[in-house]
């Protein structure tokens, strides 16, 4: 805001100048006292000036709520945009007639596919589109140095990037092992951060006392990996800022309720981390989080502060975040404090959304340096070949509902030439095949507990390298799967027998398309019921979503890259056979 800009604010607080618009007969959502009060909101210049007086000049523009609640903009406090399967201003589209207005966005995805161009990219595509996107540096591209991603930031990249008033500091430090070995890489990194006064944003599941005490002594200050209310607790006791997502996989916010209490709910917020297009259709998106945490016994006005002031205050989004004089008329509109349903909503003073209809007219940004990432080299039918020393092998065994995995343990069939043979256990062949450099390495493991029979699944959104991830129980089936994603430039398939049966493209980075989001969310909803119903997908896992973590070698406890499989406790590779 500039000196010009803050005189009328003030000079409209004051009445000695007519606001640009009046919401009239409001009932005011105070987030710092968790009170509602009745009042008219006076806007000027995108800035809330006020709630008015009895002499003040009328408003360039009246709108009547009609007593409708009128929150702060929610705040997604970490989110891949990327994991929409839409570009930004698709993202922008879905969300913001849920009420969010402002996210804070690791670009992680992109990064590992493309670099500083997608880096670059996530700016400028976000730059001209209605909802208020922030940026975080990524820490850990690529995830673990046992696998092939597309790019390797270091420290020197980040400090060329970091300055941007749009980054607001050092993404998910997944690196965990390294942060507490003190890894000089690492604390480059973190210094880059520290120098610039920008945040760092933490990733460490499952990490508790004296490791979790030298994580935290590196700065971290938010976590959205929390298992149960004993880890809330412990990071909030260190002072970190605690996220309860409710992404289309992960479902923590009823998990973690019972450890948020009247002494440290100013420590938490709400975060959606990866969210698919059907998911936002369906359920929304901090809203989401909200009405469950409502439905679940959480005080509204405690989650309404979660969702907003608890969110700018951890990020220093200092502008944001209440409905108060000199913050940004960022606002949400709704008639009940149950389902959050939003009315309107207003992003800098603007009508953006009213009754589920997005207003704002966007820019989309051409993905030049950011398509046809398909380099895939040497690849067939033999490189699928899963020859073992011994039957007693390690499997991925995925845990209901959850891309945490345990490491599972089968005697498993073999042929004449030791290659495995599916039988009637629930084991499914799995692989990753490298696709940014042409380095032809492809890993080969067991996957338990998904229930896939009849064909293969395969996509090049495989967290956080990107590689291409195929599971099936048929070799020739793969292959299909995976010849058919090269030829897209990305995106999802699913075969069986032989036959295509459905697929979706990929184009940005093989990770995301600019299609409109409403016909991604129905091709998405399309290839969820051909896995369930011609592949047999366990209900308790998402088809896609679910394959697309088993490639992330931070989330323990077995995964599998380029490379093989990789045991995130020992955070070294082991082999299929135990």
């Amino acid at each position: 805001m500039d000196k010009k800009s803050l005189k009328r604010v003030i000079d409209v607080a004051a009445g000695r100048e007519a606001a640009d618009l009046k919401i009239k007969n409001c009932k005011v959502i105070d987030v710092f006292n968790k009170e509602i009060f009745e009042a008219d909101i006076l806007i000027a210049d995108g800035i809330i000036a006020g709630f008015g007086g009895a002499k003040f000049p009328e408003a360039a523009e009246v709108v009547d709520a009609k007593g409708a609640y009128v929150a702060p903009g929610f705040i997604d406090g970490h989110v891949h945009i990327e994991s929409s399967h839409v570009s930004p201003a698709e993202f922008s589209r879905m969300v913001v007639p849920h009420g969010t207005t402002t996210v804070v966005a690791d670009p992680h995805e992109i990064c590992n596919v493309c670099g500083l161009d997608g880096f670059d990219y996530m700016l400028e595509s976000s730059e001209e589109i209605a909802l208020q996107v922030f940026l975080q540096f990524p820490s850990c591209v690529p995830a673990t140095p046992f696998e092939n991603a597309g790019a390797i930031l270091t420290s020197k990249e980040i400090a060329e990037r970091i300055d941007n008033p749009r980054v607001l500091g050092l993404g998910e430090l997944m690196n965990f092992p390294g942060v507490i070995s003190a890894d000089d890489e690492i604390l480059n990194k973190i210094m880059v951060a520290r120098n610039a006064e920008k945040i760092v944003d933490g990733h460490s599941p499952d990490l508790r006392g004296v490791r979790l005490d030298a994580y935290a002594a590196a700065g971290i200050r938010d976590e959205h990996e929390c298992a149960d209310p004993d880890e809330l607790l412990d990071r909030t006791r260190r002072g970190i800022y605690v996220m309860l997502r409710q992404g289309t996989s992960c479902h923590d916010v009823i998990r973690l309720l019972p450890g948020v209490n009247e002494n440290n709910e100013r420590w938490c917020l709400f975060c959606t981390d990866d969210r698919q297009a059907a998911s936002l259709v369906n359920e929304g998106h901090i809203d989401n989080n909200v009405r469950i945490a409502v439905s679940n016994g959480l005080d509204p006005l405690t989650a309404i502060r979660m969702a907003t002031i608890n969110a700018a205050t951890c990020f220093g989004l200092k502008d944001r975040g209440a409905v108060a004089p000199g913050y940004r008329a960022d606002l949400v509109l709704f008639d009940n404090l149950e389902d959050f349903k939003a009315r309107k909503v207003y992003i800098g003073g603007k009508p953006v959304a009213e009754e589920g209809v997005y207003l704002a007219k966007d820019k989309h940004a051409e993905p030049k340096n950011v398509s046809g990432k398909m380099n895939v080299k040497d690849f067939s039918a033999a490189r699928l070949e899963l020859k073992l020393k011994s039957d007693k092998v390690r499997t991925i065994k995925l845990l209901p509902y959850s891309v945490v995995t345990e490491t599972g343990a089968a005697h498993v069939k073999t042929d004449s030439r030791g290659r495995w043979i599916r039988d009637e256990q629930d084991i499914v062949k799995i692989a990753v095949i490298e696709r940014h450099h042409g380095k032809g390495t492809v890993g080969l493991g067991l996957l338990e507990g998904f229930g896939l029979k009849g064909g293969a699944l395969a996509t090049s959104v495989a967290h956080d390298s990107h590689n291409i991830i195929v599971a099936g129980d048929d070799d020739n089936d793969m292959v299909l799967a995976v010849n058919k994603l090269i030829a897209m430039g990305g995106g999802m398939v699913i075969v069986s027998n032989g036959e295509v049966l459905g697929s979706l493209q990929h184009e940005i980075a093989g990770l995301m398309t600019d299609r409109h989001g409403k016909d991604v969310a129905d091709d998405l909803k399309a290839l969820d019921i051909l896995a369930r119903e011609h592949l047999h997908i366990k209900d308790y896992a998402d088809p896609f979503m679910t394959l697309c973590f088993m490639a992330l070698p931070v989330i323990p406890e077995l995964k599998i890259t380029d490379n093989g499989l990789f045991d995130v406790r020992l955070f070294q590779p082991v082999t299929v056979e135990l």
